[in-house]
């Protein structure tokens, strides 16, 4: 989106694998570390319900400019400007030193959860942030404390942070074929890929996109497997070193595909606007 303009940008990096993923010990050993900043995401009756002790709810319209409702070609999901997104986060006690793990309540969760990581990613705190593989369901398994109790909240102090370009326009996008290891990767489910089901009445995914299915990424335990997701991302036709440039309907599902290609060390980026910007603005044809 035009608004990643805005950031500074010093280039499209490479991310190590570690310590993009923590499991349920990690987090069990960690939970009373000073600096650390625990966000669940899901329903917010089901934080009131059982939540990880400690943890803030958040959610997405919490980081993202939200529609006006007024014009229709206005996109539903969108970055903030730098600034209002710095405000906005500090809310939740991160600061420019926090240590922050996002988690998810459910399956259904996780493409929010993995905005969540991208958007603290995007604003230069990408190198603090970490997903809890299994989420909720894998710490209650586990026999973890869960809590009801909401904890009060001090805002942090979250200066402006080196970042990386991790938001593609949708001039970028239409220059893939023409970009020596770069791979257009379509999120959405199948359906939606081939054209059967429509969007934003339009059939089809944008020419030259594969498709990593976000609903594939997790296995039957709810986790990230590096061994699965290579294969998964080499069936695709991703190779080693590529950089993914993923996108879905309106640039959620998407960012579950960007955390699993992070965990396999490739270079990403989102088209942030996504199919919605690419049909209602008439970027380009799609095909099926």
């Amino acid at each position: 989106m035009k608004l990643a303009l805005m950031f500074t940008a010093l280039s499209t990096v490479a991310f190590a694998a570690e310590p993009l993923l923590v499991d349920v010990n990690w987090l069990s050993a960690h939970l009373n570390d000073r600096g650390l900043v625990i966000l669940h995401v899901g329903p917010k009756p089901d934080y009131i319900t059982t939540h990880i002790p400690g943890a803030r709810h958040i959610a997405l319209e919490d980081i993202a400019i939200g529609m006006s409702r007024k014009d229709p070609a206005e996109l539903i999901l969108e970055l903030p400007p730098p600034e209002d997104l710095r405000a906005r986060l500090a809310a939740f006690g991160i600061s420019s030193d926090s240590r922050v793990v996002v988690y998810f309540a459910a399956k259904t969760a996780l493409q929010s959860s993995t905005r969540v990581v991208f958007t603290l990613d995007a604003i230069g705190l990408g190198s603090r942030t970490s997903l809890l593989n299994g989420g909720l369901p894998a710490w209650i398994a586990a026999g973890k404390p869960v809590t009801t109790e909401v904890p009060a909240v001090t805002p942090g102090t979250l200066t402006a942070l080196p970042t990386t370009n991790l938001v593609a326009e949708a001039a970028f996008v239409q220059s893939i074929a023409k970009r020596p290891n770069h791979k257009l990767v379509d999120a959405r489910l199948p359906e939606f890929y081939n054209g059967t089901q429509p969007t934003y009445e339009k059939s089809g995914h944008i020419p030259g996109a594969i498709n990593i299915p976000f609903a594939e990424l997790l296995d039957a335990n709810l986790t990230f497997d590096r061994d699965r997701l290579t294969k998964l991302f080499k069936t695709a036709g991703v190779h080693p070193g590529d950089t993914v440039v993923a996108y879905c309907h309106i640039g959620q599902q998407a960012t579950a595909v960007i955390f699993a290609a992070r965990l396999l060390n490739h270079p990403v980026m989102l088209y942030d606007g996504s199919f919605q910007d690419w049909a209602i603005h008439s970027r380009g044809e799609v095909e099926k």
